[in-house]
């Protein structure tokens, strides 16, 4: 089920952060990508603050906050 987890998790968030930061996600591939990508920002940004998330909402929680932080330091080095 790790895999699956990771795949619906990604999906979720990568959805979740594509909305919160444009209005919209990235079709189902970028979703995932967006999501499993952030998941492992949030998790390192987390650790960094001491802050452990468990279980499955958890987890989303962690991979919107890391996927949103990828969505706005992509945006900015657009726009540089």
């Amino acid at each position: 089920m790790g895999l699956l987890a990771w795949l619906i998790i990604g999906g979720l968030a990568g959805w979740i952060a594509g909305n919160i930061m444009r209005g919209g996600g990235f079709g189902i591939l970028g979703n995932i990508g967006v999501g499993v990508v952030g998941g492992v920002i949030g998790g390192f940004l987390f650790s960094l603050l001491g802050l452990q998330a468990g279980g499955f909402i958890g987890s989303l929680v962690t991979a919107i906050v890391g996927a949103v932080v990828l969505l706005w330091v992509i945006s900015k080095v657009r726009q540089a």
